[in-house]
């Protein structure tokens, strides 16, 4: 059976703790244990490079967009300012070029985002290869999929993680443009994707509304979720302030599959849109979402994050 986050409810446990503050929500992933088991969209309207550094220095994940960035450039900033580094690379040529960069220059990410619309590909399988074979310490995140079929040949292939959702998000139009992906039954997909993935990890990608869209996506067996439009209206998110004809301020989030991201005028899987503006910052985003985590897991009946692989979800009738 189908369904969306919108369609299930969590079903309470006994609580076993004093206070909501004492449940740890920190989730590992790779050589490293984040505060939080979520990541901004490595988008270029939701992360850059102040945020990346921002979001280390406090130890929280981060993916670096794949955008006009110089890899290069980029891991010796974080280098010199002993954070983690963790970017994005995409499946053609450049790529390529980037990795050889990179082990000329004797770095070796921690993280390598493979980062294309239809992650399921020989593509995807040649570059995993390729950076396994190159740089055999990175972990490899790499997607996008929405099949457990898909899931299996990935991890095959070497990939340390998995993002999983085709077309799930609100600024993302594949789902209209081709019929495919997982629109409407994003929380279904990933249920289906963890319970065949053996050594990787499954990190849920878009369709996230609410904090509670998090803590669903860790019960059906997510283990990191990826939430783009929720931090793009932040205050110090990298989308243009427009002021729009009600006299409010809105940030711009776009699609990287966009006309505004690729400059294509054809086979364009994304649109622009405008998001209400919020007044706090990212690490203050963080923070709320880490108070309902710890809710979650007070819910869950459990003293860590863990314990929501063991709650029960009712499926509504729509």
């Amino acid at each position: 059976m189908s369904f969306d986050y919108s369609n299930i409810n969590l079903v309470p446990n006994m609580c076993i703790v004093n206070s909501r503050s004492d449940c740890d929500v920190s989730a590992e992933l790779g050589n490293y244990k984040f505060r939080l088991p979520i990541v901004p969209a490595n988008m270029e309207c939701v992360m850059n490079e102040d945020l990346a550094k921002k979001l280390a220095k406090h130890n929280y994940f981060y993916i670096m967009h794949r955008f006009n960035v110089d890899v290069v450039k980029f891991c010796k900033e974080m280098i010199l300012n002993h954070y983690y580094t963790s970017i994005s690379l995409g499946v053609n040529t450049d790529s390529y070029t980037d990795i050889d960069k990179l082990v000329d220059n004797k770095i070796q990410p921690e993280y390598i985002t493979i980062d294309i619309a239809h992650g399921h590909s020989i593509k995807m399988k040649n570059i995993i290869l390729y950076i396994k074979e190159h740089l055999p310490k990175s972990f490899i995140i790499a997607g996008n999929v929405s099949t457990p079929d898909a899931v299996k040949d990935l991890e095959e292939w070497g990939a340390d993680a998995i993002k999983v959702g085709i077309g799930p998000g609100s600024a993302c139009t594949t789902y209209n443009a081709t019929g495919f992906g997982s629109r409407g039954i994003q929380a279904s997909v990933i249920r289906d994707c963890s319970l065949v993935a053996k050594r990787s990890k499954i990190i849920a990608d878009g369709g996230i509304t609410y904090p509670g869209d998090i803590a669903k996506s860790l019960v059906l067996g997510a283990s990191m979720v990826m939430i783009g439009g929720m931090f793009s209206g932040l205050n110090d998110s990298p989308g243009n302030i427009v002021e729009g004809t009600d006299g409010q301020m809105y940030k711009e989030f776009w699609g990287s599959a966009s006309a505004h991201q690729s400059n294509k005028k054809n086979r364009i899987e994304g649109t622009k849109k405008l998001i209400p503006m919020k007044q706090h910052s990212i690490l203050q985003e963080m923070i709320y979402i880490e108070e309902c985590l710890q809710s979650a897991v007070s819910y869950g009946g459990g003293k860590c994050i863990e314990c929501l692989s063991l709650v029960n979800y009712i499926i509504k009738n729509n």
